[in-house]
């Protein structure tokens, strides 16, 4: 009965008045990947277009249901109905057949789903612009269309095929395969990726482990690049935030010294050297806590003045000489 309402609903949507009106809205010329991974469960979607904010249209998942890339002149309540589907049992093949029986503009949409199982199904509806085509392979998808050649599509597969790494570098190295073969024929402006745990932890904002949007930006793929390889810094970071309420120091140390391995201090102003420092205070080892501090400072001097308010929040238990010192130590340094 579930499914049924919702084809319903979805049918009322789509009277023929509202195909056409969908039908007279521009393009968005999207190449996209959407994506499970086999050995963690995560599920995916990374997008790419000439529109302002692709991301905020295209990109739909939910962690232990599914994943869709809606696209072409598109529909964005593919997104969430896809997934109310798949949520109440049908596989991604069932929903989007599903979705497209009730579009009477279903020749100008271009859809991808994914389920939880691994499940994929795309389609390439007749009208969309070419070049325009979609490629299904284990446990993903990749479609495009207003792409400058037909190779791009394949080239996505291929290029998710051999990656290693994890599913965001998988799905990242497809969006740079297309580039790779012209993209999109009027050029590029915006890109996104959103990745969600395999199994639901009933917190959505922990479930979704990379949900990042270039809205407007010369290279939006190389600038989505950029904000993943933050994302797992400040991952990281968060993962030593999580150990210092929990009172364990050695691996909220070991989790800040791997963000810092990721990324330059520039690159976070400082954030991870400074927490790192503030670790090793609150451990006892000022001398060594020092030198991340000033590699903080060098990059603001405000985080001097952070420090002092930190034991009111429980944050740091050193005592107010040794602070006093640490602060004035820093601000010596040239």
């Amino acid at each position: 009965m579930r499914i049924a309402s919702l084809l319903v609903l979805f049918s009322l949507l789509a009277t023929p008045a509202t195909a056409q009106k969908l039908t007279d809205e521009r393009p968005v010329a999207t190449y996209s990947i959407v994506a499970r991974d086999s050995v963690t469960g995560q599920l995916g979607v990374a997008v790419q277009s000439h529109w302002f904010s692709v991301g905020s249209i295209v990109t739909w998942a939910e962690a232990g249901v599914g994943a869709v890339a809606t696209q072409s002149f598109i529909d964005p309540s593919y997104g969430p109905l896809g997934l109310a589907m798949m949520r109440a049992g049908r596989s991604a093949p069932e929903a989007l057949a599903g979705l497209l029986e009730a579009d009477g503009g279903r020749e100008v949409r271009q859809v991808g789903m994914v389920d939880a199982l691994g499940r994929a199904d795309a389609h390439t509806g007749a009208r969309a612009i070419e070049a325009a085509g979609h490629h299904m392979g284990a446990q993903y998808t990749v479609q495009a269309n207003l792409m400058e050649n037909p190779t791009v599509w394949g080239a996505m597969a291929r290029a998710y095929e051999t990656a290693e790494g994890d599913l965001a570098e998988r799905l990242l190295k497809a969006l740079e395969a297309a580039e790779g073969e012209g993209g999109d024929i009027r050029g590029r402006q915006s890109a996104a990726i959103l990745i969600v745990s395999g199994a639901p932890t009933g917190r959505s904002w922990e479930d979704r482990l990379f949900d990042l949007r270039v809205e407007d930006h010369p290279d939006p793929v190389t600038e989505l690049r950029r904000l993943v390889t933050m994302q797992r810094a400040y991952l990281k970071l968060n993962e030593g935030d999580g150990w210092v309420t929990k009172g364990d120091f050695s691996k909220a140390l070991e989790a800040y010294s791997v963000a810092m391995e990721i990324l330059p201090d520039e690159a976070t102003n400082g954030e991870a050297p400074f927490w790192v420092g503030i670790t090793l205070l609150d451990a006892g080892d000022a001398d060594q806590a020092l030198s991340y501090l000033q590699r903080a400072y060098r990059q603001d001097p405000r985080w001097a003045d952070l420090i002092p308010r930190l034991p009111a929040a429980g944050l740091l238990r050193a005592d107010e000489a040794t602070i006093q010192r640490l602060v004035e130590e820093m601000q010596s340094e040239k």
